[in-house]
């Protein structure tokens, strides 16, 4: 079974950074367009960004354009996702997931159900 795991989560204060990371096992990240979501208490699970196979291109969504970037390391496995800038509307759980595709389809990457493999999520509180 594929398996993701996010971790990097915490408390922070508003104006404050962290850098989640997205680790596989069990099969490479490589082959596939990563993306991550997240899910605020009472809400629904909304897209954030994506970053295809190669990193060559990505998306955000308009609520962190210029303050989050993806990024991927294939060599380790690994997607992170740099979150600057913080504000307490990013307090959320925040998951990755892997798509079935080697890109990000500008017309389905923020749909979770776009992705079939998806990790159990780390915690982003943003308070002071």
């Amino acid at each position: 079974q594929l398996q993701l795991v996010e971790s990097g989560g915490g408390l922070v204060q508003p104006g404050g950074s962290l850098r989640l990371s997205c680790a596989a096992s069990r099969f490479t990240l490589a082959y596939y367009a990563i993306g991550w979501f997240r899910q605020a208490p009472g809400k629904e699970r909304e897209g954030v960004s994506c970053i295809s196979n190669s990193g060559g291109s990505t998306n955000y969504a308009d609520f962190v354009k210029g303050r989050f970037t993806i990024s991927r390391d294939n060599a380790n496995n690994t997607v992170y996702l740099q979150m600057n800038n913080l504000k307490s509307e990013d307090t959320a759980a925040y998951y990755c997931a892997a798509a079935s595709s080697s890109v990000c389809s500008g017309s389905s990457w923020y749909r979770a159900i776009w992705y079939n493999n998806w990790g159990q999520g780390t915690h982003v509180t943003v308070s002071s």
